[in-house]
C-alpha cells in the first residue's frame, strides 16, 4: 500500500456529493495502475493516483446484462433472476429501486450517457434517470466507419478497424462529448452521472493514433493456450462471440498474425476509451467540481485474450470475472491500493453510504466506505460469481456453475439447476497456480479442502461478509 493521503473535499459540510459513475465494458484490469506493462491508460491511471484502487475486484455474472443488472440493483443474479441478455429486471423485481433511481428519490438529478445497462432499446430503466438516455442504444455506424465493414449485411464485420478519424467518429467519442456538454448543464446541482465507454468490447475499434501507440511485433502471444484436461466441456466455450466476426475462422485454434491483430486492437481500443475519459475528468476538473465528486470507474466483467484457448467472457474463471475498480472520494484515500476481496454488487451500499444516505434495505452487497481510509482491514473471506449453461439457454439453464473466490482458491460448482445436485467441480490454488491450468478439485489429498470449500460455498455471500455488517 502506498502512502494513505486523503482527497481534498467538502466531505466535513452538507453540500451533497455528485456522483461520477464510469463504466467501460469488456475492460480485465489490464492498465498501467495495475502494473501492466504493455497497455498505455495515463488517465485512468492517474485516477488510481487521486483514488483507492482495488486490485481484487469481482463481478457477478461475466456478461453484460446480468452483471450490470447486478450492481445496478444491488443484488445478486439468482436475485434477480436475470442470467441471460434478454430478461428485463423490471419483469423479475418490478419495484427494485435502482442505485440511480434512489439518487434521484434523493433530489439528485440523475442521467445516463452511453452504455450503462444493456444495449437494446427494450433493456433500458427510464425510472432510474431524471432525463431520457442519450446514446445508450449501440448502432453499426458507432462501432464502424469504414465503408467495408458498414456495408456488411451482418451486424459482425470485421473484429479490427483501425481508420485515420477524429475520435467522435466513433461511438465513444460521441459519448465523451455528450458528456462534457451535459456537466456544464447540471454543474449547479447536485448530480449522479453515469458515462458508459463501449470499448474494448468488440469490435476492436479506434482511431489510428491510438494503433500507433502499440508495435504489433513486440505484442506479447497468451502464455498458456490449453484448457485444463479434467474440465466438463461446458465449463468453457468455443469463443462464439469472436467467431460471429470476419476474418477469424472456423477452427479450434486462431493463427499467431490474427491473435496479434486482435490484441493490438484490445490494446489501441483501451488507449481509445481511456483518452475519452481523460477529456471527461479534465472537464470536471475545470468547472471546479472534482472536489465536490465522487467518481468511481469499473468494468462489467473481464476478458480472455486467447487465454486457455478462450476469447471474450461467459465463464467462471479469473480472468472473465476480475475487473479494475477506482474509487475516488473527497475525504477519502488517495493513490492508495487494496487487496482485499470486493464485489461490483457492493458499489449500490458504497455510494449510499458516501453520499450520506441510508443505505436501504434488501442489498446484497458490502459497503466499501471503510476501505476508502483503512485499505488493508480484514474484510470478506470470498466473493460470489456464477454462470449458465448452456449460454442463451431457453426458458431456464440447464446447469448453473457457482464459483467462489476465496483468498487462496477458486472453487466451481456446475449444479442441476432445478434439483442443485452437484455434477462437477473445480478447483485452482493460485498460490500455486495463477493461471488456472490445473484443476485439483478430484485429488483424493484434497478431499478435506473440497469439504471446507463446499461448505463456505453453500453458506455463500452473507456469512463471508467481514464482521460488522
Amino acid at each position: 500500500m502506498s502512502g494513505c493521503r486523503t482527497n481534498k473535499g467538502l466531505s466535513d459540510n452538507k453540500q451533497q456529493p455528485n456522483i461520477l459513475f464510469i463504466a467501460i465494458d469488456d475492460l480485465r484490469p489490464q492498465l498501467g495502475c495495475y502494473a501492466d506493462t504493455i497497455v498505455q491508460s495515463p488517465h485512468i491511471d492517474k485516477l488510481a493516483g487521486s483514488g483507492v484502487l482495488f486490485k481484487r475486484a469481482y463481478c457477478q455474472q461475466a456478461v453484460c446484462s446480468p452483471s450490470r443488472t447486478s450492481l445496478m440493483t444491488g443484488r445478486r443474479p439468482n436475485t434477480t433472476k436475470v442470467w441471460d441478455l434478454k430478461t428485463h429486471f423490471r419483469t423479475t423485481i418490478p419495484d427494485v429501486v435502482t442505485l440511480p433511481q434512489y439518487f434521484k428519490n434523493n433530489g439528485y438529478h440523475t442521467q445516463s450517457i452511453g452504455k450503462i445497462y444493456h444495449d437494446p432499446a427494450e433493456a433500458q430503466d427510464a425510472l432510474s434517470w431524471s432525463a431520457p438516455e442519450i446514446l445508450a442504444l449501440t448502432k453499426k455506424d458507432g462501432k464502424y466507419v469504414l465503408p467495408s465493414n458498414l456495408k456488411s449485411k451482418s451486424s459482425k464485420a470485421a473484429a479490427t478497424e483501425l481508420a485515420d478519424v477524429p475520435d467522435n467518429a466513433y461511438i465513444d467519442g460521441q459519448v465523451a462529448d455528450q458528456a462534457l456538454e451535459v456537466l456544464g448543464k447540471i454543474k449547479d446541482k447536485p448530480f449522479f452521472l453515469a458515462v458508459g465507454f463501449r470499448r474494448p468490447h468488440l469490435p476492436f475499434s479506434a482511431p489510428k493514433k491510438y494503433w500507433d501507440m502499440y508495435d504489433r511485433e513486440k505484442i506479447p502471444l497468451p502464455v498458456q493456450h490449453t484448457l485444463p484436461s479434467n474440465i466438463p466441456a461446458y465449463a468453457a466455450h468455443n469463443s462464439e462471440e469472436l467467431r460471429g466476426y470476419s476474418g477469424i475462422g472456423s477452427g479450434n485454434s486462431i493463427a499467431d498474425s490474427i491473435t496479434r491483430e486482435l490484441l493490438h486492437g484490445y490494446y489501441a481500443a483501451i488507449s481509445y476509451t481511456d483518452a475519452q475519459i481523460g477529456k471527461v475528468l479534465a472537464e470536471l476538473d475545470r468547472l471546479n467540481l472534482t472536489r465536490n465528486t465522487i467518481i468511481v470507474l469499473w468494468s462489467d466483467h473481464g476478458f480472455h485474450l486467447g487465454e486457455k484457448g478462450l476469447w471474450a467472457k461467459a465463464t467462471n474463471y479469473e480472468l472473465d470475472t476480475r475487473v479494475p475498480l477506482i474509487i475516488a472520494a473527497p475525504g477519502k484515500g488517495r493513490g492508495i491500493t487494496s487487496d482485499r476481496l470486493v464485489e461490483l454488487v457492493d458499489l449500490y451500499p458504497t455510494l449510499a453510504q458516501l453520499g450520506g444516505l441510508p443505505v436501504p434495505e434488501g442489498l446484497e452487497g458490502t459497503s466499501l466506505a471503510p476501505l476508502l481510509t483503512k485499505p488493508d482491514q480484514p474484510w470478506k473471506s470470498a466473493v460470489f460469481s456464477q454462470f449458465p449453461r448452456p449460454w442463451q439457454y431457453k426458458g431456464e439453464p440447464a446447469t448453473m456453475g457457482y464459483a467462489m473466490r476465496t483468498e487462496r482458491y477458486r472453487y466451481v460448482e456446475w449444479r442441476n439447476f432445478k434439483t442443485g445436485e452437484v455434477k462437477a467441480m473445480e478447483l485452482y490454488d493460485h498460490q500455486l497456480d495463477p493461471g488456472e491450468v490445473n484443476n485439483i478439485a478430484n485429488i483424493p489429498e484434497n478431499s478435506t479442502l473440497i469439504h471446507e470449500l463446499q461448505q463456505q460455498l453453500r453458506d455463500g455471500w452473507q456469512a463471508a461478509r467481514p464482521g460488522g455488517f
